[in-house]
């Protein structure tokens, strides 16, 4: 009964602020989406599982068909194509008799619920970014308040055993086997590091703004340090590679101030000291391991990949591919097949059209490169770069358009760099200075 309120409950607060707006309504999506590993692992019923979806189900419900003014509604067409065609291939697949009833459905939702996320991106303005990135850094400090309670009195406090959290016991291999990589308030420690890195480019942008005040620049900063150190307490090698990729594209090609600059490089050395003051922030350290990471990669990328593609050309149906499935269900799985690359699950559930459908998909979002002059220029690009880099990462992992709420804000970022701003003037990689009606306002 709890887990049924709390979903009813999550739908009509996120439908309240949707009616407001669409950046209140993304935020209230965000905040559930940060508390749903610890409500799920604390309310151990099937309905728990579907708090996240009934908030999306809110914000859908109120914003997807809102009017839009003529001149986005041009700008987002192609993009509003490649929606409707990735939703439409697994829509036209969950009706092939390959998986039971259940198990297509809960795979159809891994993958398409979130895609509709990337319409809403183009429709928001520059007050909508820098409301969303204020939320974020909040979200974020709350999020490293739980890391680090965790991470000093133990998960069991926070997390009952069960077979909801059997993931999070399972992840015992920080500082010799000796602690659990932290999920703070997360479904996993690798939900936890992705979230905290795609909350990157947006706070970052926020930051360099150039007009800002003091007190919102110290806070947006504050969010930042908590995304970093979250990636650290999570120990997730992947998403540490990540945030490094982010961080060292702002410095050496982000449109900030020497002063800024100077900030920025400053907070990298406490990050790294950090790092490497504790061997409880070290696993990332493995990855030079060149003997492992070369066996990782051949055993996720080319070990039976081939053979998938020869055995499977249809695939194994929504949900049997590697989809994440829930305990209740699991069972129900027809013939199970799973191998560690995103892009392998989406050739097992939606076949070689499913896959050559996202392949094309990915190739127009690498050429979605129109980043503009404004004032969020900074922010666009960084998103570009996180994109790009899950994508590269997503050979060698699983789980890149389940991941709450990791994955809404990918989609929603994706949507916003595809769709070319309404400053559709050339934006340089090298270029370090303001737009000229910018210098003037304080930094």
């Amino acid at each position: 009964m709890t887990a049924i309120i709390l979903c009813l409950a999550a739908f009509l607060v996120t439908c309240l602020a949707a009616r407001r707006s669409l950046v209140h309504g993304l935020i209230a999506v965000l905040a559930t989406g940060y508390c749903y590993g610890i409500l799920r692992a604390n309310v151990i019923n099937s309905a728990s599982h579907f708090i996240f979806d009934a908030s999306l189900g809110g914000l859908y419900f109120v914003q997807l068909w809102a009017k839009q003014t003529p001149e986005g509604v041009k700008r987002s067409a192609t993009l509003r194509a490649w929606v409707a065609t990735l939703i439409g291939w697994p829509i036209f697949v969950c009706f092939l008799p390959f998986q039971t009833l259940m198990v297509t459905l809960v795979g159809l939702r891994g993958n398409i619920f979130f895609l509709p996320l990337c319409l809403f991106g183009p429709r928001m303005k520059s007050h909508d970014w820098h409301s969303l990135s204020v939320a974020v850094a909040a979200l974020n400090l709350t999020a490293l308040s739980f890391g680090l309670a965790e991470y000093f009195l133990g998960l069991e406090r926070f997390y009952p055993v069960s077979a909801v959290t059997a993931i999070i016991y399972a992840s015992r291999d920080v500082a010799g086997f000796q602690f659990y990589r932290i999920p703070a308030t997360f479904t996993n420690a690798h939900s936890y590091a992705g979230t905290m890195v795609f909350t990157l480019p947006l706070l970052i942008g926020a930051w360099a703004r150039p007009a800002i005040s003091l007190v919102r620049r110290f806070f947006l900063l504050s969010g930042i340090a908590a995304a970093a150190v979250g990636v650290l307490l999570a120990n997730a090698r992947i998403h540490v590679v990540a945030a490094a990729v982010i961080a060292l594209s702002a410095l050496l090609f982000g449109n900030l101030s020497a002063r800024k600059r100077a900030v920025w490089c400053a907070a990298l050395v406490a990050v790294g000291l950090l790092a490497l003051s504790n061997d409880r922030f070290q696993r990332f350290l493995s990855l030079g391991d060149a003997d492992a990471v070369a066996e990782r990669i051949s055993g996720s990328v080319n070990r039976t990949f081939l053979e998938i593609l020869t055995e499977y050309p249809m695939g194994n149906g929504l949900g049997g591919g590697g989809t994440s499935i829930p305990s209740f269900l699991e069972g129900q799985v027809v013939k199970p097949v799973q191998m560690e690359s995103e892009y392998a699950r989406i050739l097992l559930e939606q076949g070689v059209i499913g896959l050559l459908i996202w392949i094309c998909f990915v190739i127009q979002f690498l050429r979605s490169t129109k980043f503009g002059l404004g004032e969020w220029a900074e922010a666009r690009r960084l998103t570009w770069v996180a994109c790009a880099t899950f994508f590269a990462t997503a050979m060698i992992g699983t789980g890149l358009l389940t991941s709450i709420p990791q994955t809404a804000l990918m989609i929603l970022g994706l949507g916003w760099v595809m769709t070319p701003p309404e400053d559709t003037r050339p934006f340089s990689m090298m270029d370090h200075s303001f737009p000229v009606e910018y210098e003037a306002e304080p930094v």
